[in-house]
This record gives C-alpha cells, structure tokens and sequence, in this order.
C-alpha cells in the first residue's frame, strides 16, 4: 500500500513541476536537411516576414493588420512545415506514460 502511495506521489510531483516537454530539444541542434525547393520557399517566408516586420503599419486599417497577422500565421505553418516542426508533449501524455511505465515494472 505504501508503494502505491510513494508511487502515486511521485507521479503527481512529475506532473506538476513539467508543464511540456519538448522532445526536439537535441534535434534542434542539428541541421535540417533541406533540398533546393524547400530552401528557397523558407527564404521568400523569411524575406516576406522581413518586410512586414519593417512595415509602418500605423496607417493601416484594422481590417489590413488582420490580413497581415492571418498571412503571417500561415507563412508560420509553412515554415514549421519545412523545418520539421518538433514533438511536444503535453503533460497528460507525460502522466500516462510514467503510468504505464509503473504498470509495467
């Protein structure tokens, strides 16, 4: 009994000091592999992601800042796209693999 207590608090102590861990961490630094195409389409996102960052953006309207962050939304989906984005994990998933881990052992 007291082995399932220790073991339940345990657990309940990993879950409350990590929020999400990122799996990539080591990934990261290693380069990603990119072909010509690929190469070129993430520098035309950076580029463009460049001029709206140095764009005066007082005189536009509301409607026009919203099509700007809807475009940079996207050119970020493309871009992780191209990178390989990462692996998160979410807390619950950390939860139920440490359970599993202890179903097993």
């Amino acid at each position: 009994m007291k082995k399932l207590i220790y073991s339940l608090a345990l657990v309940l102590m990993f879950s409350i000091s990590a929020s999400t861990v990122k799996a990539s961490d080591r990934i990261e630094k290693a380069k990603v592999e990119m072909n010509a195409e690929q190469r070129a389409q993430f520098e035309k996102i950076t580029n463009r992601v460049e001029e709206i960052r140095n764009m005066d953006k007082s005189h536009l309207s509301r409607a026009e800042k919203k099509e700007l962050r809807k475009e940079l939304k996207e050119m970020k989906n493309q871009a992780r796209a191209i990178g390989g984005g990462g692996v998160y994990l979410s807390v619950g998933a950390i939860i139920i693999i440490i359970l599993v881990l202890i179903l097993i052992l």
